[in-house]
């Protein structure tokens, strides 16, 4: 007996769902699995996890930050880059800010736990902090000395034109002590919690300062990567650590150079990327040729 056309349109596609359930939901993942268990892969597939002194400390693939409890830098070791996903390096809550270039202007809260600072001040921030930290000169151009962006919100007599009347450091509150006196013979003023000197009328000037052109703290050391989770710094900024790292393990610091430049990566093909170092790694190396007493 003939079937209906439909029922046999129906049993047609059911044979293909069944094909494609098999073949994609059981033979491809296991043939997956199966090439994961090759030598030489295995470790990948599980993770690149790295195993110290019998334990496994991480992955080569996600960084990690090395510091205490309380979230000081430990000084022995080198430092990892910022990141921002979930309380850093969170595999789960990988993610970038929202924060751009033009977000200069903190918001300065009367309930601390809803201020926000802006990129600006968070790069300066880091920039003083890892300039502290190694002893180079942490300042970068639109930063003040007390680490936050240096922004002013200038008041004028007819909106944008006119002469000044009121000028403001956005991103600066008390105690803080102005980064600059006064504005074209206005004095400057700190910033109250609460304002919004921008929606107030207050022209956003920022200014650049005396910083150098090209700051001593490399730009990976006071910005996080897109996921959150970059294992890797710039020479650059290894090289800057150096000093630190030798000094709190009695070594030389050509030794430690010579560390680092083992744990240094190329570019990819060639000519793709940047050098990099990858911090878990040199800092395992670090324990095993100069361990501290």
């Amino acid at each position: 007996m003939r079937l209906p056309s439909w029922l046999s349109q129906h049993l047609a596609a059911l044979r293909a769902v069944l094909v494609f359930t098999v073949l994609l939901g059981l033979v491809y993942p296991l043939a997956l699995v199966a090439v994961g268990r090759l030598p030489g892969l295995a470790g990948r597939a599980d993770g690149s996890l790295v195993e110290a002194g019998g334990k496994t400390v991480g992955s080569v693939l996600i960084g990690q930050s090395f510091t205490d409890a309380d979230g000081n830098p430990v000084p022995r070791y080198f430092q990892s880059r910022p990141s921002v996903a979930g309380d850093g390096y969170d595999p789960t809550a990988t993610a970038a800010s929202n924060l751009g270039p033009e977000g200069v202007v903190d918001t300065v809260a009367a309930d601390p736990d809803e201020s926000r600072q802006s990129l600006l001040t968070l790069v300066c921030a880091r920039s003083r902090a890892v300039g502290e930290l190694d002893g180079v000169d942490g300042r970068r151009p639109y930063c003040t000395p007390d680490g936050v962006g240096a922004v002013l919100a200038v008041f004028r007599a007819d909106g944008l034109t006119g002469r000044i009347t009121r000028v403001v450091s956005v991103n600066q509150v008390a105690p803080a002590t102005p980064f600059v006196g006064s504005w074209q013979g206005v004095p400057v003023e700190l910033a109250q919690p609460g304002h919004d000197y921008v929606a107030e009328g207050g022209i956003v000037t920022p200014v650049r300062g005396d910083a150098p052109d090209k700051p001593a703290v490399p730009a990976d050391a006071v910005t996080a990567s897109g996921s959150g989770l970059d294992p890797h710094i710039s020479p650059a900024y290894a090289e800057i650590q150096v000093a630190r790292v030798a000094r709190e393990r009695g070594a030389d610091p050509a030794a430690i150079r010579k560390l680092v430049e083992e744990h240094t990566t190329g570019r990819a093909l060639g000519f793709m990327g940047e050098p990099a170092v990858n911090v878990l790694e040199l800092n395992l190396a670090l324990d095993a040729r100069f361990p501290t007493r």
